[in-house]
């Protein structure tokens, strides 16, 4: 997750339309490197910062997030943003303007994790909205560590995004993995998404 790692993977991506000039990118790539309105973090409760794709932003971004984060006020004692909301700050160091910090469900099963899974993604989606903002990237949210099985994230997610672009011009999943990747792509095989000339 350091710099330089994005020239080491392979450049995939595919785009799909999702109507009236908007586009869903699923690209192979490190999300830290991309030149968008706002990234999403996979964060936690307190917002401090972790490991895996948190941690990787939060190095970039630099400490200036770090401190972003700690004014966010706590809704309950450690907990400033509860799992399936979001909040944002600037991206400071990274290339992206903003950062959206969402938290995703530790898996149990899909009844109880699926509306969580989802509410995250729509609600960052709409704090894109609301802020007026063209273009998000996300990671593969709760599938690292919080062991959300691949195929299930991959159809909540692109369902959602979907559903709830809103007037987002360009939606990304940055998926470092190759699993994640090949997961996304096959998703949006399965569900009918038609591919894109537009370049992402």
């Amino acid at each position: 997750w350091g710099k330089g790692r994005r020239r080491i993977l392979e450049n995939n991506m595919n785009s799909y339309s999702l109507g009236e000039d908007r586009t869903l990118t699923i690209a192979r790539e490190d999300i830290t490197s991309l030149e968008v309105d706002a990234i999403v973090n996979a964060a936690n409760k307190r917002m401090l910062g972790g490991g895996g794709v948190d941690g990787a932003i939060h190095r970039v971004a630099g400490r200036r997030l770090r401190a972003a984060c700690e004014e966010i006020p706590e809704t309950s004692p450690g907990v400033r943003c509860p799992t399936g909301e979001a909040r944002i700050t600037p991206g400071f160091e990274l290339p992206a303007g903003k950062v959206i910090h969402t938290v995703g469900p530790v898996y149990l099963d899909a009844e109880t994790s699926a509306p969580l899974l989802v509410s995250a993604y729509r609600s960052s989606l709409e704090l894109a909205n609301s802020e007026g903002l063209s273009s998000i990237a996300f990671p593969a949210i709760s599938c690292g560590a919080y062991a959300y099985p691949l195929n299930e994230a991959a159809t909540l997610a692109l369902e959602t995004c979907r559903t709830h672009v809103g007037a987002l011009r360009e939606i990304r999943f940055a998926l470092f993995g190759e699993a994640g990747f090949e997961a996304w792509l096959e998703t949006a095989r399965s569900l009918g998404l038609e591919q894109s000339d537009e370049p992402g």
